[in-house]
């Protein structure tokens, strides 16, 4: 738990939370125009039967503060201030947390709504650029892999950008070559429905894996093998891909990258974001090099006659991890009463 040297007392103060599959991140926030952070934790979200529970003890282990509103990003669709959370075996309840943690108003946005209020907040020094483009006015999007996969849009006013959330990372993964295809066959023994998520996420990386390996088409190397004994699989691939150490993480690396970047272009279409797409999550800043000068900008801009369109549009990689709660925190202030 980290916190600033000087915390003040008895304030008023905002609860900001960016709930993943993984792991669940709170923090406190000052009111105000510049929203310092005061204190926050990470928890992992297994190891806790609800997002109830979580908010209760790090407020009980923070006293001293007078949290008047929170705003959670959780990754799933939000209907009627609940979300059942897609890779988390919760219902989260905005009511049931307000009369439990006793907190005046809560509110409840999809966690890429939540990134993409925060991209606003961050600076040029927390983007890695991946294509300068042309600058222009008009809509933006957001695509994230991390534990699942995120998308959201956000909307040109004229004036400002308006995020909203989408699920499109459940839309039905579409091969673009022969392998790909023998990926969505490989897949399809699985699931009935193979979407985007099922290979553009840390799982779907190890999907990939898995693919090369079984249908023969890649060796599994002893060490990659003990590996992932004692270490989540996805993150051996991801790092052994990297340090060009293993042939077959390497291959799937490749082939996540080549994906990501068409779904990114599918996006970018579908909001006509000439305004800019941004790529968050937790897996994009590891593997940047890679993205840099891999296929993702290739296979971004390979959409037919819109490829010109396609190859103005500037893309982003967002390197502050903490941009969820930034924006959850903005939203919480802005957008509920505050």
């Amino acid at each position: 738990m980290k916190k600033s040297a000087l915390l003040p007392t008895m304030g008023k103060v905002i609860l900001a939370g960016d709930i993943g599959g993984t792991k669940t991140h709170l923090a406190l926030f000052e009111k105000g125009e510049k929203r310092e952070m005061l204190v926050e934790a990470k928890f992992k979200s297994s190891e806790h039967e609800t997002l109830r529970s979580i908010v209760k003890e790090f407020i009980a282990k923070n006293p001293g503060h007078d949290v008047e509103r929170a705003c959670f990003g959780i990754a799933g669709p939000i209907q009627d201030r609940k979300c059942k959370a897609t890779n988390l075996p919760w219902v989260v309840d905005a009511d049931l947390i307000e009369k439990e943690a006793k907190i005046a108003f809560v509110s409840l946005i999809n966690d890429l709504e939540a990134n993409a209020f925060g991209v606003n907040s961050l600076g040029d020094d927390e983007f890695a650029v991946l294509n300068e483009g042309k600058k222009q006015k008009g809509n933006a999007a957001l695509i994230s892999a991390g534990t699942g996969l995120g998308e959201a849009g956000l909307f040109w006013d004229g004036k400002k950008h308006c995020p909203f959330a989408c699920e499109g990372g459940h839309c039905t993964f579409a091969p673009e070559d022969d392998l790909e295809v023998q990926l969505w066959q490989y897949l399809r023994k699985t699931y009935d429905h193979v979407s985007f998520e099922r290979v553009l996420s840390g799982p779907g990386l190890y999907h990939i894996y898995r693919f090369l390996i079984d249908e023969g088409i890649e060796k599994e190397e002893e060490s990659v093998k003990k590996a992932m004994e004692t270490t989540d699989p996805s993150r051996v691939i991801s790092e052994m891909g990297m340090q060009d150490a293993s042939d077959s993480c390497v291959r799937a690396l490749e082939i996540f990258i080549s994906i990501y970047g068409s779904e990114a272009g599918n996006l970018a279409l579908k909001m006509l974001a000439v305004g800019g797409v941004y790529i968050g999550g937790g897996i994009a800043p590891k593997i940047l090099d890679k993205l840099a000068r891999g296929k993702w900008m290739k296979r971004f801009i390979q959409k037919g006659r819109f490829a010109p369109l396609l190859e103005n549009i500037p893309v982003k990689v967002i390197l502050n991890e903490n941009t969820a709660l930034l924006g959850a925190a903005y939203y919480a202030q802005e957008n509920s009463g505050a």
